[in-house]
């Protein structure tokens, strides 16, 4: 069994909005090449509530489907079905919680779990995962925290990640 990726960090903004800045604003700090099109001009929407779809949506309006709203908690909680890139049959499981640790500070916890659905290559697709989530999490936390990243700090965050 592969184990959970679990990962936590803070962002310095109230809770709501790192919610909102999360569930509305994803195009924001979304990078393209961690889209299935690559397109520069890919809107990335998140449907509200269960049942809501995660999807891209090309500048000729092609529509790649990401996964789907399985738990909706405003401001506290999100979970999605996730399979950017594969099968829906092939979804992995993101739980999301935004927890106030003060006024204006908000601990994010993600765990990414299903990777037995993955079959053999689930070791593989986890340890892709974890680092698709150390490219885009930055991104996220400089949107949530007031500052839109433009694609020059996109490849520094990334060449930052990739050293040692």
């Amino acid at each position: 069994m592969t184990d959970p990726l679990r990962i936590a960090f803070d962002v310095a903004c109230p809770v709501e909005h790192a919610f909102s800045t999360w569930t509305t604003r994803m195009s924001t700090w979304w990078p393209n090449h961690h889209t299935v099109s690559g397109d520069p001009g890919t809107d990335v929407v998140l449907e509200p509530g269960v049942g809501g779809r995660i999807y891209e949506q090309t500048t000729d309006g092609v529509e790649h489907v990401w996964g789907v709203i399985t738990i909706w908690e405003p401001p506290t909680r999100l979970g999605y079905r996730w399979h950017l890139g594969r099968g829906a049959a092939e979804a992995t499981d993101v739980q999301v919680h935004f927890d106030a640790t003060g006024s204006a500070t908000t601990q994010v916890r993600i765990e990414h779990t299903g990777w037995e659905r993955l079959g053999p290559a689930a070791d593989v697709w986890r340890d892709r995962n974890h680092l698709g989530w150390t490219t885009v999490l930055p991104l996220f936390a400089a949107a949530a925290q007031g500052h839109e990243p433009g694609p020059h700090e996109v490849d520094r965050i990334r060449r930052q990640r990739s050293q040692p």
